[in-house]
């Protein structure tokens, strides 16, 4: 019988949200948005611990109430990415997946996290799972595009609508999907570096990945999900949250 891989799951949130403030501690339906991500990670069947990281003992003293495993870490991280590096790094435990999911998609399927689970350990020779969901055009710039090749590996990651429809109009585009799994090595790695000059122009940290040289590769996901970032993402998950699946099995 082969070893169990061992999972572990980040959720990196923080209080002073730009275009919502505290938006993690925003009540849906009776719950604070950031317990909806870390129940539905609880729901995966491959992740074996989750953690949340934040920024603000006020956080912590909410999701604790909760139930949930969670630790403080610096209030200076420019992004995610940097946050869960700083958990990670601070857990003596050694795993062969790291996943960062992004604290404010209060929807997110726990079917869409064991697919990426799956398809990394089969594609281990990436740094990075990146996985995608195909939408329309959109000038939301809130919402963060890739392009990939016909390998499936990551080429671009940006706000703007890429590839450009200089010529003709593409059938979709490529959004991707707040679940990054992560090569523990390839996340340490990320960590020690500084932020490049494409990151800082994107305000996107994987493209800093990029600039590294790490080797990333995308999932093409079937279902909808979608961040929290303004107050009319907040009005949309709380009508969504009611007709929910997932949300009977919360425990």
């Amino acid at each position: 019988m082969k070893n169990k891989k061992k999972i572990l799951a980040l959720i990196p949130t923080r209080l002073n949200s730009r275009r919502l403030p505290a938006k993690a501690l925003l009540p849906i339906n009776n719950l604070p948005l950031i317990m909806h991500v870390y129940k539905r990670v609880k729901l995966s069947k491959k992740v074996d611990d989750v953690i949340i990281c934040c920024d603000d003992k006020k956080i912590s003293k909410v999701v604790k109430k909760f139930g949930a495993n969670v630790m403080l870490t610096s209030k200076h991280h420019q992004n995610g990415t940097d946050r869960i590096c700083e958990g990670y790094k601070k857990i003596k435990k050694n795993y062969d997946l790291v996943l960062d999911v992004q604290g404010d998609e209060p929807l997110i399927s726990p079917i869409h996290i064991d697919k990426v689970i799956e398809f990394h350990l089969k594609n281990l020779s990436y740094d990075i799972i990146l996985p995608n969901l195909k939408i329309k055009a959109t000038n939301n710039t809130n919402i963060v595009k890739i392009v990939s090749n016909k390998k499936n590996e990551v080429m671009y990651i940006s706000r703007a609508n890429i590839p450009y429809e200089f010529k003709f109009k593409v059938p979709f585009f490529k959004k991707h999907l707040s679940v990054v799994s992560f090569k523990p090595e390839s996340l340490l790695k990320f960590g020690k570096s500084k932020r490049s000059d494409l990151e800082k122009s994107e305000d996107i940290e994987l493209v800093r990945a990029l600039d590294l040289g790490m080797k990333i590769k995308t999932i093409n996901l079937k279902g909808d999900s979608f961040s929290v970032d303004v107050f009319e993402d907040y009005t949309k998950a709380q009508s969504q949250i009611q007709k929910d699946r997932y949300l009977k099995f919360y425990r």
